[in-house]
């Protein structure tokens, strides 16, 4: 069972289309999302109008947290990719549900410092080589039931700042070194712990 359901448990759901917004950068973060189904972009904008995208939220992930604890305005957008049903929370029924399930608290703790550390590798990920950015990328993915991950060229390039092309060419060189397998929208690890080695590499 998802972790989180306590979250949605009495709450009235609302579905997103495919491109619709569902919270702005630089507005006030007074509730934040549990994703029922479907998968959400979170990105950041310049003040050019340029996009990066942070990563890709699917059912069971929360999204808006960190900007909700804090209370300062949110600090990038998140958008439907697909259809997509969520649930929102808001402060006092945040509240309840910690009353009433103590050790989520905890469970939420941890969630907010994966976010960190994901907001955290976006900002030293320039000093790192194309290869070392795509392999972090992916390991930062959670992955499908029968362990590939779910991502397109185009996804992966936005989200690390390289081309498709590059992308690909990684991707190409990685499988030739027995590091993962590539497939039509997916990826599958084959050796975790060289993907983890080549980023301490120099």
């Amino acid at each position: 069972m998802d972790q989180w359901t306590p979250l949605a448990a009495g709450r009235s759901p609302r579905t997103y289309a495919p491109g619709q917004m569902i919270y702005l950068q630089g507005t006030q973060a007074d509730q934040f999302y549990y994703i029922l189904s479907g998968t959400v972009k979170c990105f950041l904008s310049s003040a050019e109008g340029d996009e990066r995208t942070l990563t890709l939220h699917r059912s069971g992930d929360l999204i808006g947290e960190a900007a909700f604890f804090d209370r300062q305005p949110r600090v990038s957008s998140a958008v439907a990719v697909s259809r997509c049903v969520l649930v929102s929370i808001d402060r006092p029924w945040l509240e309840s549900v910690f009353a009433q399930h103590p050790d989520l608290a905890v469970s939420m703790l941890e969630y907010l410092a994966r976010t960190v550390r994901l907001l955290s590798a976006h900002v030293d990920g320039a000093f790192l080589r194309a290869d070392q950015r795509v392999a972090r990328y992916l390991l930062s993915l959670s992955p499908l039931p029968d362990g590939r991950l779910h991502c397109t060229h185009e996804e992966i390039g936005s989200s690390v700042g390289v081309s498709r092309v590059t992308v690909s060419r990684v991707l190409g060189e990685l499988e030739r070194r027995g590091l993962l397998r590539t497939g039509y929208r997916t990826v599958q690890f084959l050796d975790r712990i060289g993907l983890e080695d080549m980023l301490r590499e120099s």
